[in-house]
């Protein structure tokens, strides 16, 4: 993997949660549950498009869904906000444990 692999799959991952923290809430609290959907389509549909369409990020072969990102970035951000790691720690295992059946279940398919 070459250093611009590295710095393009860093900025691929870190876009996604970034999007989610700054607008899903927004998106939510502006237009309700129709914001909801919404943010899923535009935030998750352009990222996954960013990320994998255009190649932004180098994938080696594993089988490791976006969710993995997501539940990193907005695990450390919380953190970084001076949430409480406790609280947050059971979402980010269930990003993980999610992310990973995730990209198993694409795997099989693919």
């Amino acid at each position: 993997m070459t250093f611009q692999n590295i710095v393009a799959t860093f900025a691929g991952a870190f876009i996604f949660p970034f999007l989610i923290r700054m607008l899903w809430g927004k998106m939510v609290e502006n237009w309700g549950n129709i914001g909801g959907w919404m943010a899923a389509g535009f935030i998750v549909g352009t990222t996954w498009t960013l990320n994998h369409g255009l190649n932004m990020i180098f994938q080696t072969g594993a089988w490791i869904d976006m969710a993995w990102a997501a539940g990193i970035g907005l695990f450390v951000a919380s953190l970084v906000s001076g949430d409480s790691f406790s609280k947050g720690f059971p979402d980010y295992i269930s990003a993980l444990v999610g992310g990973t059946l995730g990209g198993f279940i694409l795997s099989c398919f693919l």
